[in-house]
C-alpha cells in the first residue's frame, strides 16, 4: 500500500541486537539521543548512528524540541505485517536479561526529566536529586537508613574486600566482623577499619567460615557471589554462624548478558534471577524473603543490581 513501510526493513534492522534495544524502549516513549544512550548504557555516537539508519529506513520519526531531536518508534506507518513481525518479535525480546536491564533504566531516564512547573521545585524538577547530592554528598540516605538496623547486632561482612561496607556499618551495630581470604584485601581492609574499635578482620573461606555457631545475627555479601564457583556452599557456611532466625543479605548483580565478564573479571556467575536466588536459599536450607531489583544510576556502566534478604 503506498505510504506504508512493508516488514522487509524491521528485520534489517533488527539484525542488529542494539537497533531491536532502541525500538523497544522508542516504541514506549520518545527520546533524545543522550537518553537514548544513558538507558542502553552505549555511546551517543553509536546511537546516532543506530538512530539515521532507523530514521532512514522509516521505523522512527523525529521531531525538534528546543535544542534537542527527539525520535520515536513509527508504529502508525509500519504495514500490518510489519506491525505483526514487530509484535512476534517484541514479545520474543522481552524474555532477555539484558532488556528488562533497560527497562529499569528507562524508569530513571524519564524520572530525570524537569517537568519545569511553576515554583521553586517545579523550576529544579528532575535535578533536585543532583542538587541534594551537590549539597549533602552521594551517601547521606543510605547511611541514615542504617539507623534501622537494630544496635546490639553483630554483623558478618564475607567477601568484605577493602572493608567499604564493614566501614559504614560499623557506626551503627555493636560488632563487625570483616572476612576474606585474600591477604592483599585483608591488609588494605586493616588499613581503612583500623580506627573502628568495634571491628574484627579475619582471613578465611567463605565456605568454610572462621567463626562459631550462631555468632551473627546477620551476614553480607556486597557483590560477592557471583565470584564465587559454589553460591550454595557459602550460603550454607554463613547460615551456620546466623543466630536463629538470622539473615543473609546479598547484594549482587541481576541476571545479565556480559559473557566477557568471565575473562575480563573472574566472574564465575553472570548475576542472578529471582529464580536462582530461591533455588540458592533452598539449596542451603534457606528462606528467600526478597528479591527487589534496585534503581540503576543513569550513568552507570555496570549491569543493573538487586538486593536479596535470605532468613534462616
Amino acid at each position: 500500500m503506498p505510504g506504508e513501510i512493508s516488514f522487509f526493513p524491521i528485520f534489517s534492522a533488527l539484525a542488529d541486537p542494539q537497533r531491536a534495544r532502541m525500538l523497544r524502549l522508542l516504541e514506549r516513549e520518545e527520546l533524545a539521543v543522550g537518553e537514548l544512550a544513558a538507558a542502553l548504557q552505549l555511546p551517543q555516537s553509536t546511537m546516532s548512528r543506530h538512530l539515521k539508519a532507523l530514521h532512514e529506513a522509516g521505523l522512527v520519526s523525529k521531531r525538534a524540541e528546543g535544542t534537542a531531536t527527539l525520535y520515536r518508534l513509527v508504529r502508525e506507518a509500519l504495514s500490518a505485517e510489519a506491525r505483526a513481525s514487530w509484535d512476534l518479535v517484541r514479545g520474543s525480546l522481552g524474555q532477555h536479561p539484558s532488556f528488562a536491564d533497560d527497562d529499569r533504566r528507562l524508569v530513571e531516564v524519564m524520572a530525570a526529566r524537569n517537568p519545569d512547573p511553576k515554583g521553586f521545585f517545579g523550576r529544579v524538577g528532575g535535578e533536585w536529586s543532583d542538587l541534594r547530592r551537590g549539597l549533602f554528598g552521594e551517601r547521606f540516605a543510605s547511611e541514615a537508613l542504617l539507623a534501622l538496623v537494630p544496635r546490639t547486632w553483630a554483623v558478618a561482612d564475607l567477601g568484605c574486600g577493602t572493608g567499604e561496607v564493614s566501614a559504614e556499618l560499623a557506626p551503627f551495630v555493636s560488632k563487625v566482623v570483616a572476612i576474606d581470604r585474600e591477604p592483599a584485601m585483608i591488609e588494605a581492609a586493616r588499613t581503612r577499619l583500623r580506627d573502628h574499635a568495634n571491628v574484627e578482620v579475619r582471613r578465611g573461606e567463605l565456605t568454610d567460615l572462621p567463626a562459631q555457631a550462631a555468632e551473627f545475627d546477620a551476614c553480607v555479601l556486597s557483590l560477592v557471589l557471583h565470584h564465587v564457583r559454589e553460591p550454595a556452599m557459602v550460603l550454607a557456611s554463613a547460615r551456620h554462624a546466623l543466630v536463629k532466625h538470622g539473615t543473609v543479605i546479598v547484594l549482587d548483580m541481576v541476571e545479565h548478558d556480559r559473557d566477557e565478564y568471565r575473562v575480563t573479571m573472574g566472574h564465575e556467575h553472570l548475576g542472578f534471577s529471582a529464580q536462582a536466588m530461591e533455588a540458592l536459599a533452598a539449596e542451603s536450607k534457606l528462606v528467600l524473603d526478597l528479591y527487589r531489583p534496585l534503581r540503576p544510576a543513569i550513568d552507570s556502566r555496570g549491569p543493573g543490581l538487586f538486593v536479596a534478604r535470605l532468613v534462616k
